[in-house]
C-alpha cells in the first residue's frame, strides 16, 4: 500500500513540474524571458499565505553574485562559515563526541530561498537540521527518557563506505498535566515591519494562545529602542486578552535586543511554575543593532541565564536581512531549540501540531559518543552537527551544556564508515585479539553512548547500545533511506567535497529507487532544479 501512494506522489509530483516547465519555456518563447518568473512561480505549499504573497511580489531574482534584491534593498543576510566534517582515523581518534541538535532552522530558511528563487547559500546549509525536519519511526523507550535505534548499510554517496543511522526517540510526556510559563519576547523594531515578520508573528503566537489553559501563565515583552512589558502572568484561558495585546503591536525604531531578553527572563523567573514548563520564546529577524549585539556578546548573556531553570525557543522569521547566525548562537547557548517560521503553516506545525516537542523538555544536556573498534573500523566521518561538536572528555563531565530534546522529538545522526581489515586496538576494544585479514568482518563494529539529564536533576543518566558488524543490511529501511534523502539533498546545496558527483537528479533517482515517502522533499527538489540556480542550470 505503501508503494503504491509513494508512486502516486511521485507522479503527481512529476506531471506538475512537468506541466509548469511546459508553460515557463512557452512563455519564454519571443518574449525576453530571462528566467526571473519561473524562479518566484509556484510554492511548496498550493496556498500562501499573506506572507508568502508579499515575499513573491518584492523580491526579485538575484544578481550575478546571488544577492536578492529585497523590496529596494539588499541582501545581508548572516550565516556562520561551516567547514564540513572531515574523516577521522580510528588508530588516532576512536571517539567521537558530540551534541544533540533538534534545530530545523535551517531546512526551512533553506526552504524559504528555495521558494523565492534564491540562491542558496551554502553555509545556510546544516546537514543534521535538513535530515531532523522529518520524521522517523523509531522504537520508543520502555524506561528511561531517551532510546537508541540504528542501522547499518551502504553508503548511497560513497561506495567505498559504508553508512551507520543512529537515531535517538524521546519519550512523549503527559504535558496536559504541566503548567506552563511563557514569555513571549517579540522584536517590534524597523525591521520587523515586513508582512512575513511580525504580522507573521502575531499570527503564530496567537495560534499557540488558543492552545493554553487555566493553569498556564502568558507574559508580553517587546523591544525596539528600548524593552517594554505589554502583557505580566496573564491565565492561558484568557485567549482574548492575549491575542488583543498581540494585535496591538506595530514595529518602528531600532533594535536593542539584550534588554529585552533580560526584562524576558526576569519576568520567567517572577511567575516561575516549579515542576512546570518555564520557557522564553524569542520571535525576531536577529538584526539587533543597539546595545549588545555581537553574537559573543548576546551568547555571554544567555549563557548567564542558563542555570535560571528557564528555557529558551528561538524563532526566526523573515528574509534579507536575517541574522541566522545570531540566532542559532542563541539557542545553542541557552537550553534551546530553534526554528524557523517561513508561513503559516509552518507556525502552526511548530507551535501547535509539535508543541508538546517545542515547548516541553524530556532530555536536558544530551550528549553522544561514538566508540569505533578498530579491528572492524578504519575511519570515519560524522555528516554534520559541524558546529555541536565536543570534546570527547566532555561527554562525562555533567557541568559542560548540551542539547535539550523536547517530548516526542527525535535526533538523526549519520556517519560514514570505511571498514578496516587491521588489527589496530584501543580503549574497549584494545583486549581483542589480532585477526586474520580478511574481507568479512565480524564481532562489534561501534558502541553508541548516550548521556542525559531528566529536566530537574543535575547528575546525568547513561545508556549505551553495542552494534554488530553482523547488522549490516542491503535493503535498507524507510529510516534509512529518508535520512539519507535529506542528507544528500543538503550536501548537494553546500556542494560537498564529500559527495562531489552528487547532484538534485541523483537525489530524486535514490528516493525513487527506494520508495521515499516524502512529497515534501520531492517538490522541494523539484522546485530547485525548475528555478535553475546553482549546478543544477541545465537540467530543463
Amino acid at each position: 500500500m505503501k508503494k503504491t501512494t509513494s508512486n502516486s506522489i511521485k507522479r503527481n509530483l512529476t506531471m506538475t513540474l512537468s506541466l509548469m516547465m511546459t508553460a515557463t519555456m512557452l512563455a519564454s518563447c519571443g518574449s525576453g524571458y530571462d528566467g526571473s518568473e519561473s524562479r518566484k512561480s509556484g510554492s511548496y505549499n498550493n496556498e500562501r499565505t499573506t506572507a508568502e504573497n508579499y515575499r513573491y511580489s518584492n523580491v526579485t531574482a538575484g544578481d550575478t553574485d546571488g544577492t536578492a534584491n529585497i523590496g529596494g534593498g539588499y541582501n545581508t543576510e548572516e550565516y556562520n562559515h561551516l567547514t564540513e566534517n572531515g574523516y577521522k582515523l580510528v588508530s588516532d581518534e576512536p571517539l567521537s563526541t558530540f551534541s544533540t541538535d533538534v534545530d530545523t532552522a535551517s531546512y526551512t530558511n533553506v526552504r524559504r530561498m528555495i521558494n523565492d528563487g534564491w540562491e542558496v547559500d551554502p553555509d545556510a546549509v546544516r546537514t543534521e537540521e535538513f535530515i531532523n525536519y522529518f520524521k522517523y519511526d523509531y522504537e520508543k523507550p520502555t524506561e528511561g527518557a531517551v532510546s537508541i535505534n540504528t542501522e547499518l548499510s551502504d553508503c548511497p554517496w560513497n561506495s567505498e563506505s559504508k553508512l551507520m543511522l543512529v537515531g535517538l526517540q524521546a519519550r512523549e510526556a503527559k504535558v496536559k498535566d504541566v503548567p506552563t510559563n511563557l514569555v513571549f519576547l517579540i522584536d517590534v523594531s524597523g525591521s520587523m515591519e515586513d508582512e512575513d515578520k511580525l504580522p507573521l508573528v502575531q499570527q503564530a503566537f496567537s495560534m499557540l494562545a488558543e492552545n493554553l489553559g487555566a493553569d498556564d501563565r502568558v507574559s508580553i515583552v517587546t523591544y525596539a529602542g528600548s524593552d517594554s512589558v505589554v502583557l505580566e502572568g496573564e491565565s492561558g484561558d484568557n485567549s482574548e486578552e492575549i491575542v488583543s495585546a498581540l494585535n496591538s503591536l506595530s514595529a518602528g525604531g531600532s533594535t536593542a535586543g539584550a534588554a529585552g531578553i533580560t526584562t524576558a527572563y526576569k519576568l520567567a523567573e517572577e511567575y516561575f511554575i516549579e515542576g512546570g514548563n518555564n520557557r522564553v520564546i524569542l520571535a525576531t529577524d536577529g538584526d539587533l543593532n543597539v546595545g549588545l549585539s555581537s553574537e559573543e556578546e548576546l551568547t555571554d548573556l544567555i549563557s548567564q541565564k542558563r542555570d535560571s531553570g528557564v528555557y529558551l525557543s528561538v524563532l526566526g522569521f523573515g528574509s534579507g536581512n536575517y541574522k541566522d547566525n545570531r540566532l542559532e548562537a542563541l539557542a545553542d547557548n541557552g537550553n534551546g531549540n530553534y526554528a524557523y517560521i517561513d508561513s503559516v503553516d509552518e507556525a502552526e506545525r511548530v507551535l501547535v501540531t509539535e508543541m508538546s516537542g517545542t515547548l516541553f523538555t524530556v532530555a536536558k544536556d544530551a550528549k553522544v559518543q561514538i566508540e569505533f573498534n578498530p579491528e572492524n573500523v578504519s575511519a570515519y566521518r560524522l555528516v554534520g552537527y559541524e558546529n555541536r561538536l565536543l570534546n570527547d572528555e566532555d561527554f562525562e563531565d555533567d557541568t559542560k551544556d548540551a542539547g535539550d530534546i523536547g517530548s516526542g522529538q527525535q535526533v538523526t545522526v549519520l556517519y560514514e564508515i570505511v571498514p578496516n581489515n587491521g588489527n589496530e586496538k584501543s580503549l574497549k576494544y584494545q583486549d581483542n585479539e589480532s585477526k586474520v585479514e580478511t574481507n568479512e568482518l565480524s564481532g562489534e563494529m561501534l558502541t553508541v553512548s548516550v548521556r542525559y539529564k531528566d529536566p530537574e536533576a543535575s547528575e546525568s543518566k547513561l545508556i549505551d547500545k553495542s552494534v554488530m558488524c553482523s547488522g549490516y543490511t542491503e535493503a535498507v529501511s524507510q529510516n534509512f533511506a529518508k535520512a539519507c534523502s535529506a542528507a544528500e539533498f543538503a550536501m548537494v546545496l553546500r556542494k560537498s567535497d564529500y559527495a562531489s558527483g552528487l547532484t538534485a537528479q541523483g537525489v530524486v533517482d535514490y528516493m525513487e529507487q527506494n520508495n521515499v515517502d516524502n512529497s515534501e522533499l520531492f517538490e522541494l527538489i523539484y522546485k530547485y532544479m525548475q528555478n535553475g540556480t546553482g549546478s543544477e542550470a541545465s537540467y530543463w
